[in-house]
């Protein structure tokens, strides 16, 4: 018999952001079994900004959301602002 694939529990924080007429996805989860939840952010490019750290609760993620809005602007999540690009052979 195999195992089922965990379901995926959504944040009731998970919405869409828009501000000064830009547009994202901020997608809060977590794994049925697991505690910590996952930050996603989504532009309208489909390009995703995803922490490598887990949060305790789906209102920390959702705080460091805030404060990287806060403090980077909607800029943060613009296509190329954070992207590490990989050398090419």
């Amino acid at each position: 018999m195999s195992e089922r694939e965990p379901n995926i529990v959504n944040s009731s924080l998970s919405r869409k952001v828009t501000r000064n007429g830009v547009t994202v996805n901020v997608s809060i989860i977590r794994l049925e079994h697991e505690k910590e939840w996952s930050l996603e952010v989504v532009n309208a490019a489909s390009t995703s900004t995803v922490w490598d750290d887990l949060f305790p609760t789906d209102a920390a993620a959702n705080a460091e959301f805030e404060r990287t809005l806060a403090e980077e602007g909607m800029g943060a999540f613009s296509d190329g602002a954070k992207v590490i690009p990989f050398p090419r052979q």
